[in-house]
């Protein structure tokens, strides 16, 4: 085919357009030196939107490296649309995290609802079916301006999209805080199962190979979305809702139908979701990473729009599109089953040698660019750091506890942070399919049985943003230790996560600087816990007009139980002793009850000690395993007492505690503590040596006690609480009787108790009143 070469830009127009799509100067000089002359628009619009902060990672992949990313069990790492971990019996998981920010704060439900529907392309892209949702929330002050209508219309969007399309909601974690004022964050999770000997990949090979789109038409939404979410938001940001695509989720599960049932076949060669840039980044990847080139007409694209020009086609991020490579010979197969689906089908192109895109609309070139310096040439930023200013650790018995414990409780579990998210999880589906062991709020981590298998998968998301601002480097290895440890709750083996790194502006050294000290935290407790990055996405630029959310690396975590019976929950059994797993220093710095009852945000957050970690989650997972425990929880928000009430209210089944330093029935012991490690001989083991100091000091003051956030610990319900102990103390792990489950109050003792149902009242109360008046 021949045609004139691409018509250039007028050099001064061209010059002011890339500088409004997001090019730096020096950036722009790049593509002028690799072309060897001013761009077409076309041109121009390719480069700016591969070349963004959102497809590109010119800022972070310098510090993504650090990241482990290889097991025995790890199939595909980063690099492809999802990550891909072996679970066993011939089956893969396949999952991944990605963000939608900033569409959701200027349009929330279509902002979240594509969201959902992206992520869930990626995870079928690679031939996997979809079984699962999670997500990650966090939204502003609920009294901030506009900010119940965008959590209205988050979840709205999310429960549209999931439940239209048949995948199950079954997990996700809500925050709240001013930071988040001006720029909520949603990030969606997906995970799907394939044959592990059935992945598909976008690399394209095959000179001449057909180049077939398929899918719903293309249309003009989120053009330029992806230069839009590679740049802070200021006052008008309402003026860029035509950036936000609209999403049909009945056109999603028509093409997840049709997708998979061609993967059935022999025909794909490659194949690539149409997400961030479109048909640019699914084109110049898919061609990239084969070492191909790729020769595209645009008049054969499916379009819902009249008079598109090439530019608004090759940038659209219209939803529900595909884009394949199919072997020679295939086309008229695949083509009758999109059309069996009611889905558009069109071959645009094919493979060459060429190493080049090459554009072609209305018998013009409108595009001819070599893709290997397209990356190669891609800018790679080391951005200056600055590190976070340490904070000393608080002493608990220096901070005055200004109520009661159980007024403190209920206060607690009525915040927005611990407050009944039934109102969110009641507007999803979480039990479509059939598969759901463990719902929302039934357990630490969702659990998802495979069909037609005994074997299960449990998945989390988790971050706790208010550490990671006080000390990124702990702030990353909670993160991911406490994704770890949620999992670990329910019996399951923690095997791999996905991560959501969402920062403000990387070109200001702090927050680069939290960036780098976060990634660092994580590699550590991947490496120490067996926990690699397979999968990821990174957004950066999360601040409106100048100011930046927390930094908040958010973990998608998945692992595996070979028996999905065999996993628990969190609900208080009837009956049963309480045990706690961990040594309790009263870590009360950056900790819930300092910031809801103390009013201060300051101090050091909880150190997070590696070994511990492994140590203590490793001996709960094989006392689940063999049947020992009947319900389980994480230590996490709000500390032991939270835990507790949680574990009361899922039931209505209270508990008899042991408080610290109170006379505690027979067999009781002080609880393993840094102040103080006396033990009672067989009842309960001291935290190990070098741990704690061996010399008893003056215990715990009860609200930090009770409410401190120190990590590595877990609350079991057991029927035989001298066998765990037993088995305890021969393990090396802190362990101590907490007291028993039964009745309909948590009594601390001294005449000290509070009703389940007033606790429950309040924690389910909170986030309904708040939403009112929501329109």
């Amino acid at each position: 085919m021949t045609a004139a070469a691409p018509i250039s830009l007028d050099p001064a127009r061209a010059a002011q357009l890339a500088a409004e799509f997001g090019l730096k100067p020096d950036e722009y000089d790049r593509c002028l030196a690799i072309l060897g002359r001013t761009p077409s628009l076309t041109e121009l619009g390719v480069f700016s939107v591969m070349w963004s902060e959102h497809c590109s990672y010119k800022s972070s992949r310098v510090w993504l490296k650090e990241l482990p990313t290889s097991a025995p069990w790890v199939i595909q790492g980063p690099g492809e649309n999802a990550g891909v971990i072996a679970i066993g019996d011939g089956l893969a998981a396949v999952f991944k995290m990605e963000s939608h920010n900033h569409p959701s704060w200027i349009e929330p439900y279509n902002g979240a609802a594509t969201g959902v529907g992206g992520i869930l392309r990626d995870v079928f892209t690679m031939g996997a079916r979809p079984i699962a949702n999670l997500n990650a929330l966090r939204f502003g002050a609920p009294d901030a301006p506009r900010m119940k209508q965008v959590i209205d219309g988050v979840v709205r969007g999310i429960g549209g999209y999931g439940n239209c399309v048949g995948v199950p909601t079954v997990g996700g974690e809500v925050n709240f805080h001013p930071a988040y004022n001006g720029n909520p964050l949603v990030n969606a999770m997906t995970v799907g199962i394939a044959k592990a000997d059935r992945i598909f990949t976008a690399a394209a090979t095959g000179i001449g190979n057909p180049v077939v789109y398929v899918g719903s038409k293309t249309g003009r939404d989120g053009i330029h979305g992806a230069t839009m979410s590679s740049a802070e938001f200021s006052a008008d940001s309402e003026e860029k809702r035509p950036t936000v695509q609209i999403g049909d989720p009945f056109a999603e599960k028509l093409l997840i139908e049709a997708c998979l049932e061609l993967m059935a076949t022999d025909a794909i060669v490659a194949i690539q979701d149409m997400g961030a840039a479109g048909l640019t980044s699914s084109g110049v990847e898919m061609a990239g990473k084969g070492g191909m080139g790729v020769d595209l007409t645009l008049d054969n694209v499916p379009q819902r729009e009249e008079g598109m020009t090439a530019y608004e086609m090759m940038l659209s991020e219209s939803q529900e599109r595909m884009l394949m490579v199919l072997k020679p010979g295939r086309e008229a197969l695949a083509e009758a089953i999109f059309t069996k689906w009611e889905l558009d089908f069109a071959v645009i192109g094919h493979l060459t040698d060429t190493g080049r895109i090459v554009i072609r609309h209305k018998g013009q070139v409108e595009a001819d660019i070599p893709l290997a310096p397209l990356e190669s040439e891609a800018p790679l930023y080391r951005r200056p750091t600055e590190d976070t200013p340490k904070q000393p650790l608080l002493d608990p018995a220096t901070i005055p506890n200004p109520t009661s414990i159980e007024q403190a409780l209920l206060t607690l579990v009525a915040t927005p942070d611990l407050c009944s998210r039934r109102w969110i999880w009641d507007q999803y589906d979480s039990l479509v399919n059939g598969q759901t062991v463990h719902r929302p709020g039934g357990a630490d981590a969702a659990i998802v049985k495979i069909e037609d298998h005994a074997r299960a998968l449990a998945m989390t998301t988790d971050c706790t943003p208010r550490y990671v601002v006080a000390d990124p480097e702990e702030g990353g290895k909670q993160a991911v230790a406490e994704a770890w440890r949620n999992i670990t709750a329910t019996g399951a083996l923690p095997l791999a996560i996905t991560d959501n790194m969402n920062f403000g502006n990387p070109e200001k050294p702090r927050i680069m600087g939290q960036f780098a000290s976060a990634v660092r935290g994580m590699a550590a407790a991947c490496t120490a816990l067996d926990f690699p990055v397979v999968s990821g996405n990174v957004s950066l630029y999360n601040e409106t007009e100048g100011r930046a959310i927390l930094p908040t690396p958010a973990i998608g975590g998945v692992g595996v139980i070979d028996d999905a019976a065999q996993a628990i929950g969190l609900g208080m059994p009837t009956t049963a002793d309480l045990i706690l797993i961990g040594t309790t220093a009263g870590h009360l710095g950056q900790s819930l009850w300092l910031r809801e009852i103390a009013h201060r945000e300051e101090g050091a957050p909880p150190p997070v000690d590696l070994t511990a970690e492994r140590r203590n989650g490793d001996f709960v997972r094989a006392r689940i395993l063999a049947g020992e425990v009947l319900a389980c929880h994480d230590c996490a928000d709000g500390g032991l007492l939270v835990t507790l009430a949680e574990m009361a209210m899922a039931t209505g089944v209270g508990a008899t505690l042991h408080a610290p330093g109170a006379t505690t029935a027979p067999g009781a012991a002080s609880p393993p503590t840094a102040r103080s490690t006396t033990a009672a001989s067989g009842t309960a083991t001291t935290a190990p040596a070098g741990s704690a100091s061996a010399t008893a000091q003056a215990p715990l003051p009860d609200h930090a006690f009770w409410f401190g956030e120190d990590q590595a610990r877990y609350v079991l319900a057991v029927s035989d609480a001298n066998a765990i102990l037993a088995a305890a103390q021969a393990a090396g792990v802190p362990a101590f009787r907490l007291g028993r489950a039964g009745g309909t109050t948590l009594d601390l003792g001294a005449g000290r108790a509070i009703s389940v149902s007033t606790l429950r009242e309040a924690n389910e109360a909170t986030l309904p009143a708040l939403m009112e008046g929501r329109a």
